[in-house]
């Protein structure tokens, strides 16, 4: 099967394919063509893409059966995309209306690497797991780089320095990363998630849970949050916020794909924050947990800083990258026989749960809710449990 990976848009770092799983790829019977200059920004020169197999070309859609992106594609790029090919990346597929589309009217069969299962058999797949990892750990970094003050205590010459007090709100895989990140840099670190389950998981790594309202029943059959009614969020910011006024620097990171993030944090629960304290809102892409979030802006309000950047992955973006790759190649392991062919078992979890369209059509029922094109009376529990 041809491979195509062409660059992404301006201002993404990541890409879809490292010279490494390239290599893996060609192996197992692919060709792989990609843009020029394709790796440049995450620091894998064209070179080595050629010493790993791989064609370098201008335009790498051309004959193109699978096409591997990091982020959606611009109706403009898409529009390059072979008709009856396959598209895989983050598509963002609840907020893409006009890619969806698009995708739709040239046969495109799309899949949604967000929109897989969180099952054990999908683990080497989950690349919202693996790009969570490296957003929480450089939320952390950016905090620590932005806040007035010294991470670890220290001892000193003038005196004893107390080690910053850390919350993370959320305990998903960004959350947890973003709790070790700061306990390595020597924090006091609490956490709070709405699910019970997970309080083991924040102390294993030497944080504090904090005692706010629980839910069984936020996280649907699929792995993902589902959202919760708004008196559990009234109550969760009431629990929440002596522990948000009492901390330096605030983490959030709960976010429910195909919805707006939930909110966490309140104006007036920033206003009793003390000078000089950082909020990093890692849900910024979605709407942010922080009422005073605006995504990709610092926001300064009574002391205290706002931060809503959207490529935090992409700011590690070797690594981040490399994990990517690693998913879509196991994905496309998914997807292909045993002669290197596209060849997709839609009666696999797996592979339906992640497409988005084929053969013409919305196959993805919350893309085609968020569409608009299933009336609401329509939709299922089963449905439901898919955001």
């Amino acid at each position: 099967m041809r491979i195509a990976v062409p660059k992404e848009e301006a201002g993404e770092r990541r890409v879809a394919m490292t010279p490494p799983v390239t290599r893996r790829l060609i192996d197992s019977g692919h060709s792989v063509v990609v843009e020029a200059g394709l790796g440049e920004a995450a620091g894998f020169p064209d070179s080595a893409y050629v010493e790993a197999g791989a064609e370098v070309s201008p335009t790498p859609c051309e004959g193109a059966e699978l096409i591997l992106v990091v982020g959606p594609p611009t109706p403009e790029r898409a529009a390059h995309v072979p008709e009856d090919a396959a598209l895989v990346g983050l598509l963002n597929p609840f907020a893409s209306g006009e890619l969806i589309n698009l995708l739709t009217e040239r046969r495109i069969t799309a899949f949604a690497m967000e929109a897989i299962p969180r099952t054990t058999l999908a683990q080497g797949m989950d690349a919202l797991s693996s790009q969570a990892s490296a957003a929480g750990y450089q939320a952390v970094l950016l905090a620590a780089a932005e806040s007035p003050r010294i991470f670890p205590m220290m001892i000193t010459a003038a005196g004893t320095i107390p080690p910053v007090k850390v919350l993370v709100l959320g305990a998903g895989v960004a959350g947890l990363q973003a709790i070790a990140t700061a306990r390595r840099l020597g924090a006091v670190v609490s956490a709070y998630d709405i699910r019970p389950q997970v309080k083991e998981q924040i102390e294993s790594l030497g944080a504090r849970f904090i005692a706010a309202p629980v839910d069984e029943s936020v996280a649907a059959a699929s792995g993902y949050a589902k959202e919760v009614s708004d008196d559990t969020q009234r109550r969760q910011q009431a629990a929440l916020a002596g522990s948000v006024a009492d901390s330096d620097v605030v983490i959030t990171t709960a976010q429910i794909p195909g919805r707006p993030a939930p909110l966490l944090i309140s104006r007036e629960m920033v206003e009793q924050m003390g000078p000089g304290s950082i909020i990093v809102d890692v849900a910024a892409p979605t709407g942010g947990n922080c009422e005073l979030t605006r995504p990709d802006e610092a926001v300064d309000h009574r002391g205290v800083r706002i931060l809503g950047p959207t490529d935090l992955a992409g700011r590690v973006a070797m690594d981040a990258s490399q994990m990517y790759a690693r998913n879509l190649a196991a994905f496309i392991g998914r997807i292909t026989d045993d002669n290197a062919e596209l060849s997709c078992d839609f009666d696999d979890e797996i592979v339906f749960g992640a497409c988005i369209t084929h053969d013409g059509e919305i196959t993805h029922p919350v893309t085609r809710r968020s569409m608009g094109t299933t009336p609401a009376a329509a939709t299922t529990p089963e449905d439901e449990e898919e955001s």
